[in-house]
């Protein structure tokens, strides 16, 4: 398989964690959405990370439906997340509250540094919407008791927050900080001391268009 994408990407991110917990083997593309671009639109006409080339040549886009391909290869008793139930229910809202703040993120960086400016109304909008987003994680996280979101055993919701804490907290230092949020910072550091994360670790850097 083939994984396209740099790791400063937490989409990218908590999809090669996910694999190195499964123990499956990649080769991977450290392609950028914009220096890369005609690169990487020969697999995905989005021109998005991450996209994952599985053995036979297809070419899968979006994090999500990536994991739901590699849960499917792992087999139920394997999988990152229940295969059904509230459980299942209840993590997939974690992942997307959490990819929710890693879009977020993402839209406040483009428009200081990719667009050059800074319309405040929706600089405003997205700020409330990351702070709300880590007030609700915060108090749920502190509702759970054990080493990880369900259990003791690591999942899909825990790699997608530990992944999107990292990027918001290297790309947007002023609406994240680890001493305003402590059960979530410790989530966070949890997740950086395993292997399967420091192993795929890139500081957040971004190269505007045309540089």
């Amino acid at each position: 398989m083939i994984l396209i994408g740099q790791y400063d990407s937490p989409f990218v991110r908590r999809v090669a964690v996910a694999m190195r917990l499964y123990g499956f083997d990649y080769e991977h593309r450290p392609w950028s959405v914009f220096g890369d671009a005609e690169r990487i639109a020969r697999f995905n006409p989005l021109r998005r990370v991450p996209t994952l080339v599985t053995d036979d040549g297809e070419a899968l886009i979006e994090s999500a439906a990536i994991l739901d391909y590699l849960d499917e290869r792992a087999g139920r008793d394997h999988a990152l997340i229940s295969s059904n139930g509230p459980d299942r229910r209840h993590a997939l809202r974690v992942c997307a509250l959490a990819t929710g703040l890693g879009d977020k993120a993402v839209s406040l960086v483009y428009e200081r540094v990719i667009h050059a400016r800074a319309t405040p109304a929706w600089v405003t909008r997205c700020h409330d919407q990351i702070g709300g987003v880590l007030s609700v994680l915060e108090a749920e996280r502190s509702a759970r008791p054990g080493p990880w979101w369900f259990g003791e055993q690591i999942g899909h919701a825990d790699i997608a927050l530990g992944c999107v804490l990292r990027f918001v907290r290297e790309a947007l230092p002023e609406a994240y900080s680890p001493t305003g949020w402590p059960r979530l910072s410790a989530h966070a550091q949890a997740c950086e001391a395993l292997p399967e994360f420091t192993t795929v670790a890139q500081p957040f850097h971004v190269t505007p268009p045309g540089n």
